[in-house]
């Protein structure tokens, strides 16, 4: 009987030394189906480890600083800020112009300082609004330096708002003594993966057009990145084109779901590292390529930054929680409603705005109907040039403007390929001769290049841009449809004869 229960003791010791070490396995690796409960809509309060979302806020911190010093130190500011004397507003924020004399410096230098606040983990809650506003004030300031990463940023600049990243190594813990925590909702981890995940799976979607099925304008990129030294005869094939337009387009479409499983999780990274490896050698994209690599972390194991960390010999200074403090709740309020409902609409944004170009008729890198906000990176190659003929309705009279004279030439260039562009520009210029004394009607004789096709219309010449509304919402028939086929190419892209 004694041997029986000493046997029942030890049994029971060793059984409650297996439970802690499942628990442990548990918070790390972010399981949801031993400890949420009943409820499957509790799941996501129930906690895990939060150190990989800690390691990406003091990433995203120190790139926005690294992006922030990079305009303060060349000269961007000033050259896109300062020096065009129009700028090209987003609908509907015309009303938003650049902040006087060396506000716009002020700005940045402010948003750097915001950076190392929310790297640090200082007055999180405060510095994460107020970049958000700060950097999305920026961005609706200038549509023709519209930049992908610069969207996701606005994006990912609001969803750290609301997720508790200050709750451990932070400076709000250490000296403004708040409650720390080494976990976050399961909730916030998602959400911030499926962030992750929109530019891949939509920027996957977007390669699924004709023109990069046939390795254009990849094979022009390849062709010129030979030719200028950076990358050797090999990549020249046509074949190597072929390849890297069919591999781009299924690791967006896979790379997400591989990323989930462990055993397909190696390689899915290195195939992620790679590729945005020879993105920034080919391409002048920034910062993009490296805050995807980091943010790709977020798939790992939740808590691989704290292994690393304690496997360098470092000391983690705070403990796990009790098993009670994981466990899912039992049932929720109406706080955590409304946080599933708000994850709910935003996520149906996030996949809905991608997708409305499919709504609109015709070739949307042409168009550009839907082309914004739609992860459509690094897709084609298009110029443009454009005149516009103003019309005096009371004389007659016609002259011919040259943009040119009016606005910096990255702007004219921006403006020449794209029709909502060219259709504000128009209504500038009507608002220009209106404070003359003229009433003019205003016509565009723009045409366009696209993946090195020969030029052709771009808009109806014959349609007075300022008596159609503003191309916001559905087609507009005054955009030119795509004609001109894939084999009739531009002159002077011709490559000479060897």
């Amino acid at each position: 009987m004694a041997k029986s229960k000493a046997k029942s003791k030890k049994k029971g010791t060793k059984s409650t030394k297996d439970k802690s070490q499942h628990l442990g396995k548990l918070l790390a690796t972010g399981a949801v189906g031993e400890i949420l409960g009943k409820g499957k809509s509790n799941q996501w309060f129930k906690q895990v480890d939060a150190s990989s979302l800690i390691f990406f806020r003091i990433f995203f911190g120190l790139i926005m600083l690294w992006e922030m010093f990079r305009y303060l130190s060349k000269g961007w500011i000033s050259e896109m800020f300062s020096r065009p004397a129009y700028h090209f507003n987003y609908w509907p924020f015309d009303f938003l112009s650049p902040l006087p004399g060396s506000g716009m410096t002020w700005l940045f230098i402010g948003m750097a300082i915001l950076s190392v606040c929310i790297m640090t983990g200082l007055f999180y809650r405060l510095a994460t609004i107020l970049f958000f506003v700060s950097f999305s004030y920026m961005f609706l300031l200038e549509q023709t330096r519209y930049l992908n990463h610069f969207y996701l940023v606005v994006l990912l600049s609001f969803v750290i708002i609301f997720l508790p990243l200050n709750r451990s190594a932070s400076l709000d813990v250490r000296w403004r003594k708040l409650k720390g925590s080494e976990t976050v909702p399961l909730w916030a981890l998602w959400l911030a993966r499926l962030m992750v995940a929109v530019p891949y799976f939509f920027g996957g979607i977007a390669k699924i057009n004709a023109d990069w099925l046939q390795g254009q304008p990849l094979q022009d990129w390849l062709q010129r990145s030979v030719a200028s030294g950076k990358l050797g005869s090999f990549f020249e094939m046509p074949i190597v084109a072929y390849s890297m337009s069919y591999g781009g387009l299924l690791l967006d479409l896979l790379v997400v779901p591989a990323l989930l499983f462990k055993r397909t999780r190696t390689v899915a990274f290195l195939l992620l590292l790679g590729f945005h490896l020879m993105n920034a050698t080919i391409f002048n994209i920034g910062i993009f390529p490296w805050f995807m690599i980091v943010a790709s972390t977020l798939y790992f194991s939740p808590s691989w930054p704290r292994k690393l960390f304690q496997n360098l010999g470092g000391k983690w200074p705070m403990r796990y929680p009790s098993r009670e403090a994981l466990l899912a709740p039992l049932s929720l309020d109406g706080r955590q409603k409304l946080i599933l409902w708000g994850i709910a609409i935003w996520m149906l944004i996030q996949v809905a705005v991608p997708l409305r170009f499919l709504f609109y008729p015709g070739n949307v890198n042409w168009t550009e109907e839907g082309h914004r906000f739609s992860w459509h990176m690094k897709l084609r190659e298009k110029k443009g040039q454009v005149n516009f003929i103003v019309k005096d309705k009371t004389s007659g009279a016609t002259q011919i403007v040259d943009p040119r004279t009016m606005i910096l030439s990255w702007q004219y260039r921006k403006m020449s390929i794209h029709p909502y562009l060219i259709w504000q520009f128009a209504d500038h210029l009507k608002d220009q001769f209106a404070a003359q004394g003229q009433d003019v009607s205003v016509y565009a004789d723009s045409k366009a290049s696209l993946n090195g096709r020969a030029y052709q219309q771009l808009i109806d010449p014959a349609v007075d841009l300022t008596s159609v509304a503003r191309p916001v919402f559905g087609s507009s028939p005054w955009i030119t449809p795509l004609s001109t086929p894939l084999s009739e190419k531009d002159e002077p892209r011709r490559r000479p004869p060897q």
